[in-house]
């Protein structure tokens, strides 16, 4: 790979990371914050899901914006509110005004979700934009790894308002290297031929066409299952298994390395094996994991230990999934790559949140809720996969 693949790359990555940068590093803090401005548990999550329902919402909005205004503007956009929104939560006196500023925050963080991905379908197609996405991934997954740790190295100094400062610091940086490192990929003639209809008219188009909806489920079931252990794990790793933030911070990276250690492979496998094929085969390994995981704890015969095998395991299996499905998914809609990223994005997000809403309607500080959510998360995946994808690709085998 040339050094011009790597740069865009390693910009949309960190640009990408930003917003969840704003998730996982305020993870550890989750318990302290309930304490510090007088809230119960439930109460303080809700931080969690105004960020997560507004950074949804937003991204249709982001996508066909970056059809129309070429796919910088947007960013710039976006970032600069998500910024200003962190000050807000680092000087909010209650939880409700914390409450306010994280959706505000997941509204100017969505940018950064959506459009590297229309970004990426702009420059490249097939195996190469898996590659490319797997790249973006490698680069995307420091957020899940040094976020939680230093999230928790700025609690433990500053307390958990130093991490919205921290926040609002890479979101600098990131406005810093749009402005000098990221050329603008979505040409003039195709801006003009962008419009609000345009993107009304596309959503339509995208919630018909059986194949993007089918791989865009897919990929959102694959997600739930990590959102659900994001959402829940803070109060499982800490408070159930008395692991300290920095031990609950590691812990957490740990999974996010094997994810994005096997993602690496997506572009030499999809080369050799198909796409397709390859998604198959990460989710069937997948949903076995989280299957046995399930079955294993609930049964009492793990604890901790046990519980961070499997999940490094079926991390790594998801790490092909994510890539794969999102590129099948874009393959066909390069004309309206915004819009489509838009409506994947924002249906991850909507499926992710369902999940979480009902895991927690039966949470109870134990792990099974949440190991069991993860596990029904990927039979789902598995299961719509068999009876579309694998049944085409049977189909086609036998033709």
């Amino acid at each position: 790979m040339t050094a011009s693949f790597y740069r865009p790359a390693i910009v949309l990555g960190l640009l990408s990371a930003i917003g969840p940068f704003a998730i996982d590093m305020y993870l550890p803090a989750l318990p302290e914050i309930g304490r510090d401005l007088g809230s119960t548990a439930s109460v303080t999550q809700l931080s969690l899901l105004a960020f997560f329902v507004s950074f949804a919402l937003a991204q249709l909005v982001y996508g066909p914006l970056s059809d129309m205004w070429g796919r910088k503007l947007p960013l710039y956009l976006g970032i600069t509110i998500f910024a200003f929104a962190s000050i807000g939560c680092a000087i909010a006196p209650d939880v409700e005004t914390l409450i306010a500023f994280r959706f505000l925050q997941g509204i100017g963080g969505a940018a950064g979700m959506v459009i590297p991905r229309a970004v990426v379908r702009d420059m490249h197609t097939g195996v190469e934009a898996a590659r490319l996405m797997s790249l973006l991934m490698l680069v995307f997954s420091i957020s899940p790894i040094l976020a939680p740790l230093t999230g928790s190295a700025v609690i433990e100094f500053y307390g958990w308002r130093g991490v919205f400062w921290a926040v609002m610091a890479a979101a600098f940086i990131g406005l810093l290297l749009l402005s000098t490192q990221l050329e603008e990929t979505r040409p003039e003639h195709l801006r003009r031929e962008s419009s609000v209809g345009a993107a009304l008219r596309g959503y339509g188009m995208l919630l018909r066409d059986r194949n993007f909806m089918t791989l865009t489920s897919i990929g959102g079931l694959a997600i739930t299952s990590f959102m659900i252990f994001l959402a829940y794990s803070p109060f499982v790793l800490i408070e159930h298994y008395g692991l300290t933030p920095t031990q609950y911070s590691i812990a957490f990276s740990i999974n996010a390395v094997s994810f994005f250690t096997v993602s690496q492979f997506t572009g030499m496998l999809g080369a050799r094996f198909g796409l397709k094929r390859v998604m198959r085969l990460a989710l069937s390994g997948f949903a076995l994991t989280m299957v046995v995981m399930a079955l294993a704890m609930n049964s009492g015969l793990g604890g901790f230990y046990t519980l961070a095998a499997f999940l490094f395991v079926g991390y790594g299996f998801l790490g092909l999934v994510i890539p794969t499905s999102a590129v099948l998914a874009l393959d066909d809609h390069g004309e309206i790559a915004g819009t489509a990223s838009s409506l994947m994005g924002t249906l991850h997000f909507v499926i992710s949140g369902v999940a979480m809403v009902l895991v927690g309607l039966v949470f109870d500080g134990t792990p099974y809720p949440m190991i069991s959510g993860i596990a029904l998360a990927a039979v789902l995946a598995f299961v719509l996969t068999q009876m579309t994808i694998g049944r085409r690709a049977a189909i086609s085998a036998a033709e």
